[in-house]
Parts: structure tokens; C-alpha cells; sequence
């Protein structure tokens, strides 16, 4: 069978190959792929920064994001359901958290990851699962499915706003999402699914971005300026250094910033550590990061798909690629929100 693989280390070693069919040992569900979706982590790991390939092998083969079908199954899932795998496996020790199904808070770093650390990912046309990392979807999302990897992640940062939001009085009324990529729109999406007023912040001035920010109901917005200054809840999507200090300073008083995106580094920025320290303490704010996801976020994620408006969710999917042409998918495009590999077709 064919697969999308890469040299993890090597700029430039992309490349489709054939490979051995997946191995029982890495799951009992057997899945045809019918989707995945390209990202910012696809394209480091392309780039030779990062990615890690399974003991023993040369090469990984990519992809996280994924839809599949089910040709082979078990407990519970039979030929032609539809599902998600899950990224994360905890690590074999475990750590505290991994033993309770928290993987996604492992504290020694020795998890795996499908498609980027340690183990084979499901850019193949097909792959092994186990039961209990896939995530049953209804039929109708099957065009949109491999957009729950990241709903799964803004899922865990709600969560979490919420759990923090809990240490007093909690009536947030305004949120400020920044970046309307994948994740921000996602988050965008289950705030207003919580009946907040949604503000989203973004450079692009036309396109899908902004259609579908006010296809939601939410407010669009191209300078901070402009946008929700006082905002109760901020999730910072884009990562850009100078944006996350800008909005540490400009919430509101007990304010909750949650960081999804990662920075780059590359940038040196000057910042008033003492003025900033002080604003968060005197308003009791909290910045928090967060990354990845567990079954609890998976599941909150596909309830929030599942109500979702159909045509919104596969509208954020802008463009789809053969596997052969996936050069295409990691090339940037402004009004790119979600590129998939198409392995359907």
C-alpha cells in the first residue's frame, strides 16, 4: 500500500513510497484512510525539525488528522463505521498522569505520537487502531472528520477556561479568539456553542476566514485595537510573541488567556516583565498553555461537530490534494484555512 512518509531529520525527504501493510500490533480496528489533514506540525517535521520515526525504522509516515472508514473492527465498531484515531499514547512508565488516561498532561515526556514521535501515523491508505484511541463519528461528518484532531484540542483549552474560571464567581460574557486558521475558527465555534460573544482576530480582510467567522454570528476583527479589548476569556491561536503579550495586557480584570499556538522563537521581543507581572496580579488574571488532547476532549469535540452546521465544518476543509500531489498541501496559501489529503479519491 501507499503512504506519505518523511526522513524525520532530513529537509526535503518527503515522499509517497510503498510500504508493508500496518501491523496487527499497532491495533485490533483495521480503518481505510479516507482523509487527512495538513498542518503546522506536518510542515516542521517536513522541514527536518522535529518528528521522531518508530524504533527500528528509517522513515515515519505522517499524518494526525484523520478520517477513516472501518473495514475490520471490535468491541463495538463494525465494517463501515466511521472514525477518528486518537495522536497520543501514554508513555510506558507511566507517569502519574498517563495511568489515568491524562495523557495529554504526561509529565516525563516519553508519550508517543502518531505521524510525529515514535510511531507510524495514518497518511497511509490503511492503518491499525486500537479500540480504545478511535472515536466513532456519525456518517454525515465523514467529509469534515479529520477537522476533530484540533476541535479535540480547543475542547481540552474550554475545559480547562472553565475549570480555572471556577475559582470564583464565573459569568464570562466576551471572548476573544485570535488567528482564524483551523484551531481558531474551531474555538470560535464552541464559544459561540456556549452562548458567549464571539470576537475573532485575524490579518486577512476578505475570504473564507472572514465568512466564516460571520457565517457563526461572530464579530471579525483585523487589528486588536479594533477587536474585543476587555475580553473575559482570550485564546491566543496564532502564536506570535508579540500578540501574546498584547493581549496578556488588554484582558479583563480576573481575565483567563489561554496559549494553543507555539511561537516560532525566533523573534527577540522587549517586554516590561515588572508592569506586566503586576497587571496579573493586581487583576487576578491567569495565562495558561495548552496542547493536545485526551478521550474526555476527543468525545466533547465530536458533540460539538455533531451540532454544528454541516456545510460551516466542511467549508473550513479549503482545498483537498491527491496523495500524489501532496507538495500542494504544505504549500501556504493566505486563504488557506484547512488542506486535506484526499485519499478517498
Amino acid at each position: 500500500m501507499r503512504a506519505w512518509t518523511v526522513v524525520p531529520g532530513e529537509a526535503g525527504s518527503g515522499a509517497v513510497r510503498e510500504v508493508a501493510e500496518p501491523d496487527e500490533a499497532d491495533g485490533s480496528v483495521l480503518v481505510e484512510t479516507l482523509g487527512v489533514g495538513v498542518c503546522g506540525t506536518d510542515r516542521e517535521i517536513l522541514s527536518g525539525d522535529y518528528g521522531e520515526a518508530p524504533p527500528g525504522a528509517s522513515f515515519l509516515i505522517l499524518g494526525h488528522e484523520c478520517v477513516g472508514r472501518v473495514v475490520s473492527g471490535g468491541d463495538g465498531l463494525v465494517p463501515g463505521d466511521h472514525v477518528v484515531p486518537v495522536v497520543r499514547r501514554p508513555d510506558p512508565v507511566p507517569c502519574a498522569n498517563c495511568a489515568v488516561g491524562e495523557w495529554d498532561m504526561c509529565r516525563n515526556g516519553r508519550y508517543t505520537e502518531r505521524g510525529i514521535v515514535g510511531r507510524h501515523g495514518y497518511a497511509a491508505e490503511r492503518f491499525r487502531v486500537e479500540p480504545g484511541f478511535c472515536v466513532k463519528i456519525a456518517p454525515r461528518l465523514a467529509g469534515a472528520g479529520m477537522l476533530l484532531e484540533p476541535a479535540s484540542v480547543v475542547a481540552k483549552a474550554w475545559e480547562h477556561i472553565e475549570r480555572i474560571g471556577e475559582r470564583a464567581r464565573f459569568c464570562p460574557e466576551r471572548v476573544l479568539v485570535t488567528g482564524a486558521g483551523p484551531i481558531g475558527l474551531l474555538a470560535a465555534l464552541l464559544g459561540v456553542q456556549r452562548g458567549l460573544e464571539v470576537h475573532v482576530l485575524d490579518l486577512a480582510t476578505s475570504g473564507p476566514k472572514v465568512d466564516r467567522v460571520r457565517e457563526l454570528g461572530a464579530s471579525y476583527h483585523t487589528a486588536l485595537v479594533e477587536a474585543c479589548m476587555d475580553a473575559d476569556i482570550v485564546i491566543e491561536c496564532t502564536g506570535s510573541g508579540q500578540l501574546v503579550i498584547d493581549v496578556m495586557q488588554t484582558s479583563s480584570p480576573n481575565g483567563i488567556v489561554c496559549l494553543t499556538g507555539i511561537s516560532s522563537g525566533h523573534r527577540e521581543i522587549r517586554v516590561d516583565a515588572g508592569a506586566l507581572s503586576r497587571n496579573l496580579v493586581l487583576e487576578n488574571a491567569v495565562v495558561l498553555g495548552s496542547v493536545n488532547a485526551n478521550l474526555r476532549h476527543y468525545a466533547a469535540a465530536a458533540r460539538a461537530l455533531e451540532v454544528a452546521e454541516p456545510r460551516w465544518l466542511e467549508a473550513l476543509v479549503t482545498r483537498r490534494v491527491r496523495l500524489d500531489d501532496w507538495p500542494r498541501a504544505v504549500e501556504r496559501d493566505a486563504k488557506d484555512i484547512k488542506t486535506v489529503i484526499d485519499f478517498a479519491s
